[in-house]
């Protein structure tokens, strides 16, 4: 199973943009799809998670009131909607999914995620 993550592009500070998170090939069962990002030089961190049956979400720091996740179930699509964008939210982003339930901080353990999508690049000019 791929993830195919789709939306990036080059946007100015304070902009907003729409990422975009879809399966590829045969559908498959998970418990929650989250967003991760890396910048250059950076380790890749957590950004969001929403999970597929209660909508639940969690948001690094960094974001929280800036990105909304949200999920389509019938198009079993996640969204990350990014507002007021900074410089430093530049970075490639990956979609990713897991099977497991987590709840608050274990959900932002990236050895826990399965599938991953190829990653959108997001650049933001200050």
């Amino acid at each position: 199973v791929q993830l195919q993550a789709s939306g990036g592009g080059l946007v100015q500070a304070g902009g907003s943009l729409r990422l975009s998170c879809a399966p590829s090939g045969r559908a498959f069962g998970s418990y929650a799809t989250g967003w991760f990002r890396q910048a250059p030089g950076k380790e890749r961190e957590f950004v969001a998670v929403i999970s597929w049956r209660a909508g639940r979400t969690y948001y690094t720091n960094a974001v929280e009131g800036r990105f909304t996740v949200s999920r389509d179930m019938a198009k079993t699509t996640v969204y990350l909607d990014m507002n007021s964008l900074k410089a430093e939210d530049t970075a490639v982003y990956y979609c990713a999914s897991r099977e497991d339930y987590c709840s608050g901080y274990g959900c932002f353990r990236e050895d826990e995620y399965k599938y991953w999508g190829q990653g959108t690049q997001v650049t933001v000019s200050s």
